[in-house]
């Protein structure tokens, strides 16, 4: 920025817009701005002082956020740092309502997102606060009871859609946190790392649901900024320890993807400095595993590798970090990665993973492209550049876009669209243009040529215009780019095709894309007067003499597109609307035309614009379809050049139109003449040009005004409309008049100037020189001049009639409603805005809240009468009188609507125009922009389009406008409207209403209760159209605010009880289906939208410091200074006085509702007593949508009725068990940091010696309840609860509880009540779709958490009836309530607990007896709910229950499979804090897992995951106490021997139910079945494999698994197929692959072939899915090649078959290479010399061959045809030859005939597509051959 500009600012701004300096006025902005800047300062500060949160800081922090908007960040860095410290404390105020939080949050994202602008000197913000906000709002103890309503949490009973819409919201929400944390992280404080891992490391217990959250808090938290210095004080502190947790796991849980972006952050924060080398291999395998391909013949996938796959985007910026550098480990991989998928992106290959293949290669080329801007091309700022040992070189990026060349060139035509190709494209072209352009074109050509493929024009031109930048501009890279230019425009002409509507319209985007870059001026004459051409240019020179060919043969190709588009006449006479197709195609040939002719020289230009006009004018065309297109081309003409223009069109129009309405009868024809229309259109068109240009035409233009303003044609009034709108738009606004790419367009001559030099050329920034247009005083002139002769007698009319002076019919009316709307149109922009007296005590504030007004280059002329006022008056006056004598002329109710619209918001520009131009400009902005150089390289027209979009963003900015009467007058009109008899007039006026109420600052206060006197129920003067408004206008749109909802306790008071009585009363007619819904729709946007209003706005201490600061701070001095004493103790007493209000606002709000009804409840502040008993009273209701309401309003109220526990902070060394349990290991704290089963967490452990089982040893017991506590390191503190005296009372006598719990109380002890309750809730509501619900669990807890046992007599007898009954729906309820009793028995006394498990063992064991298939699902959430974060301690009783006999066949084996479910969902709640009771388990259940019974055995398979998934191999873990795999792997190996022994297959002869006893072969097939469940459900659960001991089992299943499915294929043989599938996706570690691979090779010299063959498979899908980790291993390549080659020449033909099918897969994702041995390998076998059949015959009578050589020979064949196989796409240099050897075996005996046929049929399948290029690789002989070969009749045979 120059010193002038700072020197005016009086301050050096951060950054600012640099747009606004380029607008016409900019000389007053520096003025504007800083007064604004001071505004905000003065009064944000002063509101913080004087604690006014509402309406102050809330308005001022929104103005603030509006200057960003305007300015950037146009202040000084010291007011930068204020404004964010300010933001940031009240962003975490702990009381602060959602909303403004959501608010402040935002604002304080902008304030930090240009992280370059502060450093970390300038800047330091503490971690906790926001710590502390994600905790409280993302994991809220009180959300789920109903207690706090945050933005989208889901509420009880939403329905399915709305639920969708409340997840998107909540992720806003989690969204918006999770942005402020990543702009806040740069600033953390260098110690922030190492607290918040002191923090979070106790969370880590993998097992429990804080595992997710940890890792999700270290993801998001950990600061990876900090400079080098600092490095062992941040990442260092945690890297090891994540890294190897990462690399140890291997099933992929939820956290993973937190890691996976925790250490992409890392990596792209730190290029340089962390050596990733040794992880790469483990890198890019998991990459590749998580793009999930279908690999090998028969997969099963795991799900959770489906859901928790790796977020691409953070794959990307991994991959894009680890490249360059000087070990270039990373590339190799890259392009091996990309070397084994290409062939997926073949067109033909089509799944659900192609999306995100698609996306990988979309976003790599862009963050490479990013990456090298940051290293070569970005400002230097205070973040770490990137050593230079570790940039990228030249040489990593030409090897970076090779390895990507091949996939993009295949994705161009893949079935997903050509979109994701062509953004690689555009990237890959700015780094290697000559790399990436070459092939595009190669495909470009032919696809331009050929007539059958569209798709394939399509898919080629968009990706020519992603490349167009780097093809046009001429570089060192790719000189010859331009040259391709003329050719690819004049061969894409024929695509212009009206037939088919998409290659029209790509065709479109590629010749305006093309002509933009390019001035279209014929250079052919620099070749004679200049002689310092290069060749290049030469050419260029000559080709662009067929520009001017070019652009008619264009506009030739338009008008035929024109000519084949007119209306049918039928059409025509109807009035109907154009198509979607048309209009897309109507706005394609006009931009296109007009950038055309932009770019043109004027040499051409006049060519053209003869053409055009000509054509123009020697045809007469409708003016719907054709006309619109013809009059675009004329526009775009016009406006490139006026004067020629206006010349030829305006005189011609004028004359003709002059002539036809001569003659008096046309005024009062309904039907126009077509010539008339016609030329009214086009001339309506062509004044839409500079307004300084049409001065000289004025008059002609208010003449024909005068003639045809009054037409009664409609259609011929409109289009007289329509002119007069374009007439005075174009003196009245402020826009740019060229959009040359050049500025001053292209006059050069080139003697001095080559043109051909600028094609692509970027704008520049600093030298724009925009023409802009700016109405001069005789265009002001004018527009006022016409506004008194065409709007003023209009106006007269208008009161005449009102005052029935004059009769006017509707259409006059109509009529002269159009004039006056386009005269306001068009002269907006002049007119001062309504003004009057402002609506007074709407809000109560002490800060001055006034709207901000912007300058827009209008200075208003008061001296001339203002017609926005007039215009305002009359249509009032019209309004009432046509509701008053017509309210059937809708046509003039719609126009008045528009009108006041107009008046209200109109200034010259439209909203919903600008937001179409504003994304319009962001997609062409993106498919042009040059990421690697950035810093705003656009193209001129761009640039332009971007200023005018800056001042048209000045237009519309209203912001917090003040309310005047005149404003409240158009208001209540518009209610007045939204309530009339006819609803589309009321849909109408409602959407203005709402866009009216977001924009005047507090209006809907004012309009509130005039909505509400339509829903009085006691006046009877109210129309059911008027109720129905009223209603809708409550509603409000899906955008903008709801009147129902206002987050104010004020205005709910009055709207909650309104809707509720009028929703009541009988009066209003329920009858009428619509009303119903609207009540319905209402009720739920209130309980959609509606978040928790806060009742404490009080403003802390640091926060005033900060304000403080604020307001003495200079430049810009804030213009209100410090608030004195007096203010300050009267805004405390406000504060502290609303404060108070809330609360009896909220109260009177109950108390209100209670005369209705309502289900609400807020966290701060307990229900009142009369809504308690309501509550409790509704738990009865017949409805029983009023008894869930009840329920879940219950739950919440007894929350807050819970008395607190006490609390205390204890160290965790300081706990005597803790010591104890120390003291007898004698143990010494070696790494503080090892989790896992420890001496120090002995004692947590379940331990049946050491049970509480006496009132003593009951206190001495310290429990933790919370699972994770302890398995990782221990926190420094811990909270636990506080010894039994120091708690509150327990059992309370009715007399010393409060009135609202004796009313639960009374009514919880009353039998007759509690009768009627549970028939309630244990009847059914929808049969087979009731679930267990936890609502009621809530309540249950509650209850028995609150008043003890003391309501438990009343219901024991209940209870017992219950569990006896088997039906499905008392079951469940018996299950809600025994489990919510003992969750809420947690604080009871011992004696109490000891009574009520004597009571409940019984009852639980009858309940598991009578146990059915609907129920055992709630029994087993009953239980699991019951133990979730308790002590097991506590819980002894019901675990020694559960344990005594869990499979006794008593039942049936039904039965007891519901048993080991109830028992599993215990024990999983306590994780690894019950080692003894999973040993004692798992010793009950080893004999028993020889079941007979399939239900049986699953459930034992699954019993065994969870007993095995504590045993985990993560580091520095301690071996597990819990069961280990590897012991029970031996066991079950021993009683599996006389299987493993077994030679030959294995048939399962056991079939279910035969229970006798039988041999030991027998008893091994039924064990083995158990094993294979467990082997399955452990698959995708564990978090590692054990992989030794899972290997030993590898041969037993490959005998069973199964090869082709035959008779035999039974539950055991599919099981082992499974587990193979599974077993061999599985992830390895680098020092498990010897053993597998020795495992294999030992199985393929087993005698039965099918356990060869599938080998072959496993291998197939387990060296794809550990791919580099095998090619980092060189040894174990080279052992599967010798596996694969062996069996290759196995006598088994299907084996051989299936080997060269692995083969040639290995070859296709090149972990193997076709090399020169092997190719001499495969020759040498396959020419094996076979006996000729005349001996063989002599010998013998069959006709045998000596098999060994046959096999040979066979092998060498299937090798060659595999080498063949592996290419389907393309033809290596080898190829030809391979093809030619093996056709040399056609004629051999089978199988190989069969091979040789099936390859070659296979290889014409996969190249016929693309052969004319593959022909190429061939020579003549070859093709003779070959030709002959697949056409022959061999091929037929």
């Amino acid at each position: 920025m120059t010193k002038e500009a700072s020197e005016a600012l009086g301050f050096v701004p951060q950054k600012d817009i640099v747009y606004n300096k380029l607008l016409p006025y900019a000389e007053k902005l520096d003025a504007e701005s800083n007064e604004i800047l001071a505004q905000i300062k003065g009064n944000l500060g002063r509101a913080v002082q004087i604690r006014e949160l509402w309406p102050g800081v809330l308005f001022w922090t929104r103005k603030l956020s509006t200057y960003i908007r305007l300015y950037g960040r146009k202040f000084s860095k010291e007011d930068h740092v204020l404004f964010i410290k300010l933001l940031f404390e009240l962003v975490t105020l702990p009381k602060l309502e959602i909303t403004i939080m959501q608010g402040f949050a935002r604002l304080l994202i902008s304030l930090l997102k240009k992280k370059e602008l502060l450093s970390r000197d300038d800047l330091e913000l503490p971690w906790r606060p926001l710590y502390e906000l994600q905790d409280r709002i993302l994991y809220s103890k009180t959300e789920h009871l109903g207690l706090n309503w945050f933005p989208s949490s889901l509420r009880p009973h939403s329905s399915s859609k709305h639920i969708i819409i409340k997840i998107a919201q909540r992720c806003s929400m989690e969204g918006v946190l999770k942005a402020l944390v990543k702009n806040c992280r740069p600033y953390f404080p260098e110690s922030a790392t190492q607290e918040m891992l002191d923090e979070w490391r106790p969370l880590l217990c993998p097992f429990d649901a804080t595992m997710q959250r940890a890792i999700g808090y270290f993801e998001l938290f950990l600061p990876t900024t900090l400079p080098p210095h600092l490095h062992l004080k941040g990442f260092r502190l945690w890297f090891d320890d994540l890294i190897s947790l990462w690399v140890s796991v291997q099933n992929l849980p939820g956290w993973e993807m937190h890691l996976v972006s925790l250490f992409a952050r890392l990596a792209n924060d730190n290029i340089g400095y962390i050596d990733w080398d040794p992880y790469i291999p483990k890198i890019f395998t998991r990459i590749l595993r998580s793009l999930n391909l279908p690999v090998g013949s028969n997969q099963t996938l795991v799900s959770r590798y489906q859901t928790n796959a790796y977020d691409i985007t953070y794959v990307v910026t991994w991959v894009t970090a680890l490249l360059g550098g000087p070990s270039k480990k990373a590339q190799t991989q890259l392009t091996g990665l990309f070397n084994s998928i290409t062939s997926f992106y073949h067109p033909s290959n089509h799944g659900r993973w192609l999306m995100k293949l698609m996306k990988l290669l979309q976003r790599l080329p862009a963050c490479v492209v990013r990456r090298l801007h940051r290293e070569r091309y970005r400002k230097a700022t205070w973040l770490e550049p990137v050593p230079e040992s570790h940039r990228l070189s030249e040489q990593d990026i030409t090897e970076f876009v090779a390895s990507m060349k091949q996939p993009v060139i295949l994705a161009m035509f893949s079935k997903t669209g050509s979109l994701d190709a062509a953004q690689a494209l555009q990237n890959l072209a700015l780094l290697r243009p000559e790399l990436v352009i070459p092939p595009v074109l190669e495909r470009t050509y032919p696809a331009l040529e050929t007539l059958t493929e569209p798709h394939q024009l399509t898919a080629t031109l968009s990706c020519m215009i992603a490349v167009a930048r780097s093809l046009v501009a001429e570089g060192q890279r790719f000189p010859e780019g331009p040259t391709h230019m003329l050719p690819l425009l004049m061969r894409a002409l024929p695509g212009v095709d009206p037939n088919d509507f998409s290659k029209c319209m790509i065709t479109f985007q590629f010749i305006a894309t093309f002509t933009t870059l390019v001035p279209l001026v014929d250079c052919s004459s620099a070749l004679t007067e200049r002689n310092d051409l290069t060749q290049v240019e030469k050419e260029l020179c000559s080709a662009s003499a067929e520009f001017e060919d070019f652009v008619l043969q264009f506009m030739d190709r338009c008008f035929a597109l024109i000519e084949n588009s007119t209306l049918e006449q039928t059409r025509e006479e109807m009035e109907t609307e154009k198509t979607h197709v048309e209009s897309l195609m109507e706005l394609g040939l006009s931009s296109t035309f007009s950038t055309i002719l932009t770019q043109c020289s004027m040499k051409i230009f006049l060519v053209a614009l003869q053409k055009v006009f000509i054509f123009a004018t020697t045809n007469i065309f409708e003016t719907r379809v054709a006309g619109r297109m013809v009059a675009d081309m004329c526009r775009a003409a016009a406006k490139c050049h006026p004067e020629e223009s206006l010349r030829l069109f305006v005189p011609h129009c004028c004359n003709t139109v002059m002539q036809i309405t001569a003659n008096e009868e046309v005024l009062n024809e309904e039907e126009l003449d077509k010539e008339l229309l016609w030329n009214m259109q086009l001339l309506s068109e062509v004044i839409r040009v500079d307004g300084d240009k049409l001065l000289p035409y004025s008059n002609q233009l208010v003449h024909i005004l005068h003639l045809t303003l009054h037409l009664k044609c409609k259609q011929g009034y409109g289009l007289a409309c329509d002119l007069l709108h374009n007439t005075l738009r174009s003196m009245a606004l402020i826009y740019p008049t060229e959009y040359c790419s050049m500025p001053g367009g292209f006059l050069q001559t080139s003697h001095k100037h080559l043109p051909i030099k600028d094609w692509g050329r970027p704008g520049d920034l600093w030298n724009l020189a925009i023409q802009w247009h700016v109405p001069s005083e005789e265009e002001k002139a004018f527009v006022f001049s016409t506004l008194d002769q065409l709007l003023q007698p209009e106006l007269e009319r208008m009161q005449r009639h009102v005052r029935a002076e004059q009769e006017m019919s509707r259409d006059d009316v109509l009529r002269s409603l159009s004039i006056v709307h386009h005269c306001l149109l068009g002269a907006g922009s002049f007119l001062p805005p309504l003004h009057g007296e402002v609506v007074p005590d709407l809000v109560h504030s002490m800060v001055q809240l006034y709207e901000t007004n912007l300058y827009t280059g209008v200075d208003y002329d008061l001296s001339k009468q203002n017609y926005r006022e007039a215009i305002c008056t009359v249509i009032r006056q019209l309004l009432h009188h046509v509701l008053d004598h017509s309210e059937d002329n809708i046509k003039s109710l719609f126009s008045i609507i528009k009108i006041i619209n107009d008046l209200l918001h109109f200034r010259g520009s439209q909203k919903h125009e600008f937001d179409s131009r504003w994304k319009s400009f962001s997609l062409v902005k993106k498919s042009m922009e040059n990421k690697l150089y950035g810093s705003k390289q656009h193209i001129r027209a761009l640039l332009i389009e971007r200023v005018m979009l800056q001042h048209e963003l000045r237009n519309l900015t209203v912001e917090g406008c003040e309310y005047h009467n005149v404003h409240q007058d158009l208001i209540k009109d518009l209610l007045l409207l939204s309530t009339s008899t006819y609803s589309q007039v009321r849909s109408k006026a409602q959407s203005v209403l709402f866009s009216a109420l977001g924009v005047y600052t507090f209006c809907c206060r004012d309009i509130l209760p005039r909505v509400l006197e339509f829903l009085d129920t006691s006046r009877t003067d109210i129309t059911p159209h008027q109720f129905k408004g009223a209603l809708y206008c409550m509603l409000g749109n899906h955008v903008g605010l709801c009147l129902a909802n206002l987050q104010y306790w004020e205005c709910i008071g009055q709207t909650w009880p309104a809707i509720v009585r009028s929703c009541l009363s009988p009066a209003m007619s329920l009858e009428k289906p619509s009303v119903g819904r609207l009540f319905d729709e209402l009720a739920d946007k209130v309980h959609r939208q509606y978040e928790t209003i806060g009742f404490d706005f009080s403003i802390p201490q640091s926060c005033l410091d900060v304000a403080m600061k604020i307001l003495n701070s200079a430049k810009p001095e804030p213009s209100v200074g410090v608030a004195n004493e007096e203010e300050e103790l009267e805004g405390i007493r406000r504060q502290q006085e609303k404060n108070r209000d809330s609360v009896q606002r909220y109260e009177k709000l109950v108390e209100d509702l209670l005369d209705c009804i309502s289900d609400r409840n807020i966290d701060d502040h307990i229900v009142p007593t009369r809504a308690v008993r309501f509550f409790v009273k509704s738990l009865n209701h017949d409805s029983i949508l009023v008894r869930k309401v009840a329920i879940s309003a219950l739950g919440g109220i007894l929350k807050q009725l819970k008395r607190p526990h006490e609390k205390v902070l204890v160290n965790p060394y300081d706990i005597s068990e803790l010591k104890a349990s120390l003291e007898s290991c004698c143990y010494t704290q070696a790494d503080p940091l090892v989790s896992g089963d420890r001496p120090e967490n002995q004692w947590l452990r379940y331990d049946s010696t050491r049970l509480p089982r006496s009132q003593q040893d009951w206190d001495k017991c310290c429990f933790i309840e919370k699972t994770h506590w302890g398995y990782s390191t221990w926190p420094r503190k811990l909270m636990l609860y506080a010894p039994p005296e120091e708690q509150p009372k327990q059992g309370k006598t009715r007399e010393e509880m409060t009135g609202r719990e004796q009313i639960i109380y009374d009514h919880f002890t009353d039998p007759i009540f509690i009768n009627q309750l549970l028939q309630y809730l244990s009847l059914e509501e929808r049969k087979g779709k009731d679930k267990f619900s936890s609502c009621r669990f809530y309540l249950f807890k509650g209850l028995f958490r609150n008043f003890g046992d003391a309501l438990l007599p009343g219901l024991k007898a209940h209870m017992e009836r219950l569990v006896a009954d088997t039906h499905e729906s008392r079951q469940r309820c018996v299950a809600e309530i025994i489990s919510g009793l003992i969750r809420g028995s947690k604080h009871w006394s011992y004696s109490k607990v000891e009574t009520l498990w004597a009571w409940l063992c019984p009852l639980l064991r009858t309940a598991l007896f009578n146990i059915t298939i609907e129920t055992y699902a709630d029994w087993g959430t009953c239980i699991a709910m019951a133990c979730e974060s308790r002590d097991p301690r506590k819980l002894h009783w019901l675990f020694e229950m559960l344990m005594e006999s869990p499979v006794n066949g008593e039942g049936g084996s039904f039965v007891d499979a519901c048993h080991l479910y109830v028992l599993q969902g215990g024990l999983a709640q306590q994780e690894w804090r019950v080692p003894e009771l999973l040993h004692r388990l798992l010793q009950y259940l080893e004999p028993k897992l020889t079941q007979v019974y399939k239900n049986v055995r699953e459930r034992i398979g699954s019993v065994l995951t969870y007993i095995f998934i504590i045993d985990t191999k993560l580091p520095r873990t301690q071996p597990t106490t819990s069961p280990r795999v590897a012991d029970f792997t031996a066991r079950m190996l021993a009683r599996l021997r006389p299987l493993r022994e077994a030679e030959g297959e294995i048939q399962n002869h056991v079939l279910d139910g035969c229970t006798e006893e039988q041999d030991e072969r027998t008893q091994a097939i039924k064990l083995l079945k158990t094993v294979l469940k467990w082997l399955m459900t452990s698959a995708g659960r564990s978090f590692s494999s054990a992989l030794s001991e899972q290997l030993q089992l590898l041969p037993l299943l490959f005998k069973i698994a199964p090869v082709e499915n035959d008779d035999s294929y039974d539950e055991m043989k599919r099981d082992a197929k499974t587990c193979l599938s599974l077993m061999a996706q599985g992830l390895l570690c680098p020092d498990q692959i010897p053993q597998v691979l020795s495992t294999l090779r030992e199985i393929s010299k087993s005698s039965s072939w099918h356990g060869r063959f599938t080998v072959l498979t496993y291998l197939q899908i387990m060296v794809f899915y550990n791919l580099f980790l095998f090619l980092s291993d060189t040894k174990a390549i080279r052992d599967i090649r010798e596996l694969v080659l062996e069996l290759l020449e196995d006598e088994q033909l299907e084996v051989r078959e299936m080997a060269a099918t692995t083969l040639s897969g290995f070859l296709q994702c090149n972990f193997l290479s076709m090399d020169k041995h092997m190719q001499a390998h495969f020759e040498a076998l396959s020419k094996i010399r076979l006996p000729t059949r005349r001996k063989r015959e002599l010998d013998s009578v069959v006709d045998t061959i000596p098999s060994a050589d046959l096999v040979r020979r066979h092998a060498g064949v299937l090798g060659l045809s595999a080498c063949v196989l592996s290419s389907p796409y393309d033809v290596p240099t080898w190829m030809p030859q391979i093809l030619i050897e093996l056709s040399a075996h056609l004629n051999d005996s089978q199988p190989i005939e069969m091979t040789v046929k099936k390859t070659l049929s296979d290889f014409r399948r996969t190249h016929h597509d693309n052969w004319q290029q593959h022909k190429q690789q061939f020579t003549d002989d070859q093709l003779l051959v070959l030709t002959d070969l697949l056409v022959s009749p061999c091929y037929y045979a």
